[in-house]
């Protein structure tokens, strides 16, 4: 099968919870910055058809309705072998592979650290400000660790909304073509501090033994108090051993941040894994100013956390750590390397967790996964909750939003015939949506990219004319 090939099957997304470090979710919370009138017509129904709440902050599920469905009955490779020469984007892969989530879904999991966009907009310098930036950039990828599992392809015209009052933002995604697929997003601070919005349709490639995830189309920032605008691409993804062994990730690819304002760049390197594991999930970058003068060095890993340190300190520490390089490689010259595998790649043993450099500044650090998150498809506790269909809800959504999927239901639900037998009926009924309902295509204001751009209105909730896709 040639590399080139496109695989349209979203087999990867873009994206744990308690963070452990010095920025935890209750350090997230800025309800007291929110404007909470609910006068305008922009909630998710009334108060009294609310779940619980505790002081005040909604309470979201901390599990799944079923554990998730064992993959040991089901191989690729009895479906790929049928298959070669023909484009992956025609292949339909069992329900087994996938997670009870929709691509929009996977794409709103960028809002799990969003209080580094709150943290951004309050820095006073644009140094500060790009440090949050790139740390949100990292974080956003980060619930992609050990999520083998592909969400669910999105119909034409299927929709997400998320409003989170606890951590300051609403959040609506679009499926507005199929093919190519492409999902649009837009986000907006409630307290009006920023809008975060893009279009994003990845071209799949399967190599043989694994299926790389090569991102297209620009993730856009605003920071409304300081007239700024962030732009990136994310890096690539790639999910090993899709044939035969053991599932495993890792993100690779130069992701560069501009400030289109100031000209500050961020300059971000996700590290292959490189021999024997030693550069697995590895970010390794730099800040630098619009003469290209380095201001701020960034390390750590995209799967635990992200620091910062000035380059001249991480200058010195490297020669130091230079000196010993000679008696360490001298230990793995006489390691035999193993030649390459016909059957699998072998799963790297992850190194010890990041070195801090003395004087470093902590940027990120990702949250605590639930504890029985391996048995729900290794979600991140924000995650659990992004599927849930609150009390009262029904009546607010509109017909096209993927909660009301009966098949990603299904299979939350832990039927999987169910699941099967909605999305085969679901396709069909696709077909009745409309072209980009509340987006539209245009360019990037900021760099004149083709994008898709939010054509406003929705929490308007007038959805008289929205089809009953499912």
């Amino acid at each position: 099968m040639n590399g080139e090939e496109e695989f349209f099957d979203a087999v990867t997304g873009f994206d744990s919870d308690n963070s452990s470090g010095e920025f935890s979710e209750a350090h997230q919370k800025v309800t007291g910055m929110i404007d909470l009138d609910t006068s305008k017509n922009n909630r998710i129904g009334k108060i009294g058809e609310r779940p619980s709440q505790e002081n005040g902050i909604q309470k979201h599920r901390t599990s799944l309705p079923a554990p998730m469905f064992s993959r040991s009955d089901f191989s690729v490779w009895t479906i790929l072998k049928k298959c070669v020469g023909l484009e992956l984007s025609k292949i339909t892969m069992p329900i087994a592979f996938n997670e009870p989530l929709s691509f929009l879904q996977r794409i709103t999991e960028y809002m799990e650290h969003v209080y580094l966009i709150h943290r951004a907009s309050c820095q006073p310098q644009p140094l500060e400000r790009m440090q949050s930036v790139a740390a949100f950039a990292v974080s956003a990828v980060a619930s992609q660790w050990e999520r083998t599992g592909k969400p669910f392809n999105p119909l034409l015209g299927e929709t997400y909304e998320l409003i989170r009052e606890d951590l300051g933002f609403r959040f609506i995604s679009e499926q507005v073509s199929h093919h190519p697929p492409i999902s649009a997003f837009h986000s907006e601070g409630l307290n009006h501090d920023f809008l975060f919005h893009g279009s994003i349709y990845p071209k799949l490639k399967f190599w043989g033994k694994s299926v790389e995830a090569e991102p297209r189309g620009t993730i856009t920032l605003e920071l409304l108090k300081h007239n700024e605008a962030y732009t990136w691409t994310n890096p690539t993804c790639c999910v090993h051993n899709v044939i035969i062994g053991k599932l495993w990730i890792e993100q690779y690819g130069t992701v560069e941040i501009l400030n289109h304002r100031t000209g500050h760049k961020c300059v971000l390197h996700f590290k292959p894994c490189g021999l024997f594991g030693k550069e697995l999930h590895k970010v390794e970058g730099h800040i630098q100013d619009k003469n290209k003068k380095k201001l701020f060095v960034i390390y750590g890993k995209w799967t635990e956390c992200l620091w910062g340190i000035d380059p001249v300190s991480y200058e010195s520490f490297k020669k130091q750590e230079r000196r010993g390089d000679h008696l360490r490689k001298a230990k793995l010259d006489d390691i035999s390397g193993k030649a390459d595998s016909d059957v699998a790649d072998d799963v790297p043993v992850a190194q010890e967790t990041v070195q801090v450099i003395p004087g470093s500044k902590l940027l990120w650090r990702i949250n605590t996964r639930p504890p029985n998150s391996a048995q729900m498809y290794n979600f991140t506790s924000f995650t659990v909750s992004l599927n849930e269909l609150e009390t009262g809800m029904e009546k607010t959504l509109p017909p096209t939003d993927c909660r009301l999927r009966p098949d990603i239901r299904g299979m939350e639900n832990g039927n999987m015939g169910e699941s099967l037998q909605s999305e085969e009926g679901a396709g069909a009924k696709g077909a009745l949506a409309r072209v980009g309902e509340w987006f539209y295509p245009g360019n990037n204001p900021y760099t004149g990219t083709p994008d898709w751009l939010y054509a406003g209105d929705y929490f308007e909730r007038n959805f008289s004319d929205c089809p009953d896709i499912y």
